[in-house]
């Protein structure tokens, strides 16, 4: 009788916190499943920041949303980050100087970046401050500009071996420091490819000039309004000029120019800079008309102003 005691005994001590194991794993499970099928970015396999804890991440963004961008460390687990108005962006400083503030549209895919701030409820890491190099921005620029065009938002960078090879080759080449970082974020879905361009406007400017006229004010004034009653969207602007003049004066003029219709829409129409992706300027490359003629150069010295949606709010996501 004294050994069947024994035995229940020790068979209570052995099973009872395997089974109190089992339960707080499954409910880990539940918890960990309840806040990934919330529509936050935060994806299945994503690190998720417990809400009101203080966290830094380090590591490559490799997908950029309008409010949202994701940051995969070196062991490849992915962070979602939210950007909110109070988010500063700046660049490190070294020796004896300080960094320079940049907007959050500077925050591309394939920059490395230092992120500071503390969870939510949703599993994000609210950021309070970013930092990257800006040595690193050059090379995340240079990639960006060539390999992803906003304005081929619809061709699917997801089954195109050759493009993905591309996008690493030019890692290697340009990257320096960044090389294999911005080869691994390129290798991934951008964001951008499930966006489609509901609205546009072309607005042109004179020679050697990045002041937007009056009619073309108006026309920025019709697309912004739109954007008012519009859920989801980001606002593509790329700069261009025609081929007069130098290589370098026209890529800094188009860049010059695509800045001066960010700082409108923002100035004038309060769009937080968070929804405005990437302004570059392209120069002379992409030109729309014929240089030979006064009418075709008018026509590339343009900024071209797309509002994109996402496919899910368009009615056309699978």
């Amino acid at each position: 009788m004294r050994l069947q005691r024994f035995a229940v005994l020790r068979f209570f001590i052995l099973v009872l916190p395997l089974l109190a194991l089992s339960s707080s794993s499954v409910l880990g499970q539940e918890n960990k499943s309840t806040t990934q099928t919330r529509d936050t970015g935060v994806r299945a396999g994503n690190r998720v920041v417990s809400s009101g804890q203080k966290t830094k991440v380090k590591g490559i963004i490799v997908r950029r949303d309008a409010d949202t961008f994701a940051v995969a460390d070196d062991v490849n687990d992915e962070t979602v980050v939210l950007l909110t108005d109070r988010t500063t962006v700046r660049s490190k400083g070294g020796f004896l100087r300080s960094g320079k503030d940049y907007g959050v549209t500077s925050l591309l895919r394939g920059l490395r970046v230092e992120v500071e701030g503390r969870g939510n409820r949703d599993g994000q890491l609210v950021a309070d401050k970013v930092r990257f190099d800006s040595d690193d921005l050059k090379t995340a620029r240079v990639v960006d500009s060539r390999v992803a065009p906003v304005e081929d938002a619809n061709k699917r960078l997801s089954g195109q071996v050759e493009e993905v090879g591309e996008i690493s080759r030019l890692a290697r080449d340009e990257a320096g420091v960044a090389r294999n970082a911005a080869g691994k974020a390129h290798e991934r879905i951008s964001a951008l490819d499930d966006y489609v361009v509901q609205d546009s406007a072309n607005i042109y400017f004179r020679v050697n000039s990045a002041v937007i006229s009056l009619e073309d004010q108006r026309a920025l004034d019709e697309l912004a309004r739109k954007t008012a009653t519009t859920k989801g969207y980001v606002i593509e602007i790329a700069g261009f000029a025609d081929s007069s003049g130098d290589v370098a004066r026209n890529r800094v003029l188009s860049q010059q120019r695509a800045d001066a219709v960010v700082r409108y829409l923002q100035e004038s129409h309060d769009i937080p800079l968070r929804r405005m992706v990437t302004p570059f300027g392209y120069g002379a490359t992409k030109p729309a008309a014929d240089n030979t003629t006064p009418q075709g150069r008018r026509q590339n010295r343009r900024v071209e102003v797309k509002i994109l949606v996402s496919k899910g709010m368009a009615g056309s996501g699978s």
